[in-house]
C-alpha cells in the first residue's frame, strides 16, 4: 500500500517528505489545514492523540513524530535510494547525534521564530520580542558551532549526506528564505555552503515545487 503522509504543507512534514523522496518510497499526501483546526478533529486525534502534524499510515501501521518517522524509513529501506543513515556502527553514532543536536539546538530556536515572526501576525497578535531576541543569540552559537564542524567535514555526521543534514531542511528554509534573517547563514562561509548543498538537492526541490509552505 502506498504511504499517507498527513500535512505536507507544513515544516515538521516536509522532514519526512525529503526523506520519503531520497528513499525512492512513493507516497500519497493528504491535506490537514492547521489555521481551520483540522487536526484537532476527532477522527484525526484518534490517528494522533496529541493533534500534530505529521502522522504516516503505511498500511495498518500508524506512526507519528517527524524525526521517527524519517528514521524508520532510512531503516526500513536502507538498501534502496540514498543512504542516509553512514555505512558503519561509528557514522551511524554521529548521524544519531547531529541529528539530536538539530532537535534539542537549531530547531527550538528557530521554530520559536518562526512562531513569532511569521505566524503570531496572521494571527493578529504581535510576537514575543524577547523570545525573537533569545532564538536570534541562541541560533548564532548553535551556528558557530555547526561553522566549525563543517569547517572539517562535508557535512554534519561525516563526508556523507545523512538524516541529519536532511532534518535541518524545512525550517532552514524559514531561516534562510522568510524571517529575514539569512545572514546569520551566509555570515558563515561553510554553513553557507553547506546549506546551499542540501538545498539545491533534487529531493528538496521537488518538495518545495510539490508542496507550498502556507506563509
Amino acid at each position: 500500500m502506498v504511504v499517507k503522509v498527513y500535512g505536507p504543507a507544513y515544516g515538521s512534514p516536509k522532514r519526512v517528505l525529503v526523506c520519503l523522496f531520497e528513499k525512492e518510497v512513493e507516497f500519497e499526501a493528504v491535506d490537514i489545514d492547521l489555521f481551520k483546526g483540522e487536526h484537532k478533529q476527532p477522527d484525526f486525534l484518534k490517528l494522533q492523540p496529541f493533534g500534530e502534524v505529521p502522522l504516516v499510515q503505511d498500511g495498518d501501521y500508524t506512526l507519528y513524530e517527524s524525526r521517527a518517522i524519517i528514521r524508520y524509513y532510512a531503516e526500513k529501506y536502507k538498501n534502496q535510494g540514498t543512504d542516509l543513515l553512514g555505512k558503519t556502527v561509528e557514522e551511524r553514532g554521529l548521524v544519531e547525534q547531529w541529528l539530536e543536536v538539530e532537535a534539542h539546538n537549531f530547531h527550538p530556536a528557530i521554530y520559536s521564530l518562526v512562531i513569532n515572526v511569521l505566524f503570531a501576525p496572521l494571527r493578529g497578535v504581535p510576537g514575543d520580542q524577547k523570545a525573537i531576541e533569545e532564538s536570534d543569540e541562541k541560533l548564532k552559537k548553535v551556528l558557530d558551532i555547526y561553522e566549525e564542524r563543517l569547517s572539517k567535514t562535508k557535512y554534519l555526521a561525516g563526508d556523507f549526506f545523512s538524516l541529519a543534514d536532511l532534518s535541518h531542511l524545512a525550517f532552514g528554509h524559514y531561516l534562510v528564505n522568510q524571517t529575514g534573517r539569512g545572514n546569520l547563514v551566509r555570515e558563515r562561509k561553510h554553513v553557507s555552503a553547506w546549506w546551499d548543498d542540501i538545498s539545491s538537492r533534487p529531493s528538496w526541490k521537488k518538495v518545495l515545487e510539490l508542496y507550498k509552505y502556507p506563509v
